[in-house]
């Protein structure tokens, strides 16, 4: 195992201390190397899709942080769909735009389209052979229910209303529009893996909207085929469920989903989680954003409690959702060297102290 890097040690049920450390939506619009590319090249759907941008922004915080462990491909969950043949646009303060809302046009009227996945898959393999000695690459899609809310609604929706009363009202309708996500995303992640991803993640940013019952059936069920179908096409590739807003049903998602490893939101105690899963299953997670951007003593007591709740168990640590576009730089830095060896004693001091 020593031959792995840190961040897949973990994955591999190591316990490290300090432990590896990633964050979500490390590659972005905090950094200032990011905008600056982001104006001179245009769109970010054009920088998703242009392999040497997007190999360039995923390697970017590697660079300003050597503490970082691992990169996360820069790309966008909704590839997939505009994969699956619907058209996709970006609106600077408005989000994303599919097209036709499949509330409104079947599935079958879309023609697919898998070029895009060709770009991703380039640029997973730049990365790949552009990695510092010692860094991992994870690549990522959302999970079905997720983008199947996207592709319902055409664009992010409150409370993901319109995917949800679809699910209630045509079963057999919705049941089909999430096979079709499960069945492109396998190909679009052993492609990922194909090309140099040593890690996947999966994204189920709006599993929290759900009740119990629907989360069993359109959160736990179809993660559960993708992660099985993914051990038979990329064995021995571990994959990070990230179940955002789960709550006290996150334990049964890593159960029953067979993920490597579970990420934890910031609006969980980590420690309960932690008490309700096998303590052998890596967590990943779940400083709240919002203390890295107060940074200070605020982020130094939260980074405090994660480590202490994490004791003994294989950890990663990251934030519990992306990082936040207004971060200063220097809170990154305050966060990069606290998880440095010689810090150890300080937080173990801040912790005490609480």
């Amino acid at each position: 195992m020593s031959a792995l890097s840190p961040f897949l040690q973990v994955l591999a049920g190591a316990v490290l201390s300090p432990p590896p450390v990633w964050m979500m939506r490390q590659a972005g619009r905090y950094l200032p190397e990011y905008r600056d590319l982001r104006e001179s090249k245009g769109s970010f759907l054009a920088l998703c899709l242009d392999p040497g941008s997007a190999c360039e922004i995923t390697l970017q915080p590697l660079r300003r942080f050597p503490r970082i462990d691992a990169a996360i491909l820069f790309s966008d969950i909704l590839i997939v769909p505009m994969a699956m043949g619907q058209s996709l646009s970006f609106t600077e303060g408005e989000g994303p735009r599919l097209a036709p809302p499949l509330a409104e046009a079947p599935l079958e009227s879309l023609a697919a389209d898998r070029s895009p996945y060709a770009r991703v898959w380039e640029t997973v393999a730049r990365v790949r052979a552009a990695l510092p000695p010692g860094k991992s690459l994870i690549g990522f899609a959302g999970s079905p229910w997720t983008v199947a809310t996207y592709m319902v609604a055409g664009q992010g929706s409150k409370e993901q209303a319109e995917a949800r009363l679809m699910a209630y009202r045509n079963r057999g309708r919705f049941a089909a529009l999430i096979d079709s996500i499960v069945a492109d995303t396998l190909d679009y992640l052993v492609g990922q893996v194909e090309a140099g991803a040593q890690a996947l993640m999966l994204f189920d940013s709006w599993s929290g909207s759900l009740p119990p019952a629907e989360f069993e059936r359109w959160v736990i069920a179809p993660t559960a085929r993708l992660v099985d179908a993914l051990a038979r096409r990329a064995p021995g590739v571990p994959v990070i469920g990230f179940p955002r807003g789960a709550g006290h049903k996150a334990p049964a998602y890593a159960r029953e989903t067979g993920v490597t490893a579970l990420a934890v939101d910031e609006s969980a105690d980590l420690a309960w989680v932690a008490s309700q899963v096998p303590e052998t299953l890596p967590l990943q997670g779940n400083l709240d954003p919002v203390a890295l951007k107060a940074g200070g003593a605020a982020l130094d007591d939260a980074l405090a409690r994660i480590l202490e709740a994490m004791t003994g168990r294989p950890h990663v640590l990251n934030l519990g959702h992306g990082i936040d576009r207004f971060t200063p730089i220097a809170h990154v830095e305050q966060l990069m060297e606290a998880l440095s060896p010689a810090a150890d004693s300080r937080l173990a001091a801040t912790a005490t102290a609480r």
